[in-house]
């Protein structure tokens, strides 16, 4: 429950139509074994405590004595149980018999939720048996204890703030206007569904795809519990399909087996989600019982999946389905942008490093999209102090291979004099002697691109402009920066895709950029050592995987630093101690914050993705913002 992590199941427990006393020791004993495992809160399947497949035996009172007296035994079995757990029972009010969900904490109901929504097609026929749920904030008796019924009550837990659950029931979530909806809107933000759904062929993608929808819709935590082994199957099977899904991903999911399926949903996550989407309205609030309970705060052991990549897709086919989309984006944005301001030419300082080597295939796309040759993009390699001749030969090739035109300005001696006029050591390699480079070749690109009639296409990358660690007018200006929301480690996989598509029709191309992925990132500024790169960027400002992590994390999600730290070290398990992680975590917001100032005049460039930091698009904060109260949550950890 901290770092508002909650851990979830959905339960499908082994029945025997109509034995209810059979069905509640499963029911008890799956909720202990959900207790042993850290669940703190439980959703059961619709009806499970009698069985589904009842038929006309709902009628028989018999049967719902035998319901009720389940629950009894099963709320004295788990008086000592900190776990919220929703079943299914039939429940009697009045001379009318309702599909409830019976919701209920150390012994005491909560709630009672009657079915909105009872279908009456097919094979379905519960009309027969039951009537609609309705709304009331009326008392209600049920084994002896006073509690609402309706279905318009929620359920706050008092010790998790933003933790607030609703509860339908299976074909609930099938109509038009889902109950979850009203739920939702009241505050809700994680949606039990106990369900009785059959199985057929194809039924089971449409059912992950309404669970997986309605938690994006909703943005909500949804878990969703099914009917399995036990019912009866005299015309029907049912394949106990639970499924967790967290605003539109899928978390867990378990077909054709009873017990349970286990996750967590991550609730400060959906708050901070609702807060930053002004189409999200809280409504109906008031028009809903809220029923308050207390959960012991505790550390949940995280099962659901972190990847230490978030923004390159674990699967191969995903990764190349998204590769070629960001590519088509970025080139899109830049044609726009050539067709709107006439450039009769593309100008690119092509270094022989990754994100030059990006940009310029985004461009050569770009250029084939408007019909014009290749030759139109000016790829100019501008050699000085910390040049190898590793990255120039893979400049020259690289352009060479896709037809650019290519040209050589060696800046030294431009350097050099400029050195001389502002006094100027030589043999002081600060940070004069590293930038004064940068913005040569700034100005050089400039002024090719007014000889000819073009625009200058920038280089820098997310992660770049994360850190600062961009020359302030230097590599940091362009006329249009393909790569600004482009992160370094997606900024890899997307050349090492067009890398793979070119191996056999271009092995040449191919070639040049399989070597380019090999050689360290570096922006070349200090003199070389034996020939070889002597600046390693992550050496200098930490590794790009997991600046990327933390860039995700602390932007597009809001998550606190502890939080941020906690995820890292779940998610890079081994591959980094937690001192290490720490220290580059510090640098992270160190950096973040010092310069924002960089990205506050920001060129144009497209957003591609979930995460930006231009000033005009997601990101808007004041340059002279302090890291203090960030940095002092990471002390003494």
């Amino acid at each position: 429950m901290r770092d508002g992590l909650i851990k979830v199941a959905a339960g499908t427990p082994k029945i025997r139509v109509a034995d209810c006393r059979y069905n509640a020791e499963q029911i008890f004993t799956l909720m202990r074994q959900a207790d042993r495992q850290g669940v703190r809160v439980l959703c059961l399947p619709e009806l499970c405590l009698t069985g589904y497949t009842c038929a006309d035996l709902f009628f028989q009172s018999p049967l719902l004595r035998g319901a009720e007296e389940g629950l009894s035994t099963i709320l004295e079995a788990t008086k000592s149980l900190d776990l919220v757990a929703a079943l299914g029972m039939p429940v009697r009010r009045g001379n009318k018999l309702y599909n409830c969900a019976v919701v209920l904490h150390k012994g005491r109901i909560l709630g009672v939720i009657p079915k909105t929504y009872l279908p009456n097609y097919g094979e379905f026929y519960e009309k027969r048996w039951f009537e609609p749920g309705f709304s009331s904030d009326r008392l209600f008796t049920l084994c002896g204890q006073e509690t609402f019924f309706g279905t318009d009550v929620l359920f706050s837990c008092e010790t998790m703030p933003g933790l607030t659950m609703g509860v339908e029931i299976c074909e609930d979530l099938w109509a038009v206007e889902p109950p979850s909806i009203a739920l939702a809107g009241a505050g809700a933000t994680l949606i039990l569904n106990l369900s009785a759904s059959d199985e057929v062929v194809g039924k089971a993608g449409y059912r992950r795809e309404l669970v997986a929808g309605q938690s994006a819709r909703l943005v909500c935590g949804y878990v969703y519990a099914d009917a399995g082994e036990g019912e009866s199957s005299t015309d029907m099977v049912f394949a106990g399909h639970n499924l967790i899904a967290e605003n539109g991903s899928l978390l867990a999911e378990r077909r054709f087996a009873a017990g349970l399926t286990v996750s967590e949903i991550d609730v400060d996550k959906l708050v901070f989600e609702r807060q930053r989407m002004t189409t999200f309205h809280t409504a109906h609030r008031d028009r809903f019982t809220t029923v308050p309970f207390d959960l012991e705060p505790v550390t949940t052991v995280l099962t659901r999946p972190v990847s230490p990549t978030p923004f390159v897709p674990a699967d191969a086919g995903d990764r190349a389905e998204r590769c070629d989309e960001i590519l088509r984006i970025a080139a899109l944005g830049l044609k726009k942008r050539l067709e709107h301001t006439g450039a009769k030419t593309a100008v690119i300082g092509l270094s022989g490093g990754l994100d030059s080597t990006l940009a310029i295939l985004i461009t050569g796309i770009a250029m084939n999209l408007l019909d014009r040759p290749a030759s139109d993009i000016i790829a100019v390699t501008m050699p000085c102090f910390g040049t190898t001749d590793r990255t120039r030969d893979n400049a020259i090739e690289l352009a060479s291979r896709l037809g650019a035109t290519l040209k050589r300005v060696d800046i030294g001696e431009a350097v050099r004099v400029h050195f001389r006029d502002i006094g100027q050591d030589m043999e002081n390699h600060d940070v004069t002697f590293e930038n004064g480079q940068a913005r040569e070749r700034t100005q050089v690109l400039m002024d090719i691109a007014n000889q000819t009639g073009g625009i200058v296409i920038g280089t820098g990358d997310l992660s770049e402009l994360a850190l600062g660690w961009a020359t302030y007018n230097g590599d940091h200006m362009s006329m249009y920066g393909v790569n600004a929301s482009i992160p370094k480690t997606l900024v890899r996989h997307l050349v090492g895709y067009v890398c793979g598509d070119k191996a056999e029709s271009e092995p040449e191309l191919s070639h040049v950029l399989a070597d380019i992925l090999d050689t360290p990132v570096s922006p070349e500024l200090l003199p070389a050592v034996n020939g070889q790169i002597a600046q390693k960027t992550e050496d200098l400002v930490g590794p790009y995987e997991l600046h990327d992590f933390y860039l995700y994390y602390a932007v597009r999600w809001g998550f606190p630093p502890r939080k941020v730290l906690r995820l890292a070290e779940y998610a890079f398990g081994r591959g980094y101690d937690r001192a290490t992680l720490l220290k580059w975590l510090k640098n992270f917001y160190r950096r973040f914050f010092a310069q924002q100032f960089k990205r506050s005049c920001l060129p144009d460039g497209p957003k591609v993705g979930s995460v930006t930091l231009s000033p005009r698009g997601d990101w808007r904060m004041p340059s002279d913002a302090v890291a203090a109260l960030w940095l002092e949550e990471l002390e003494g950890l």
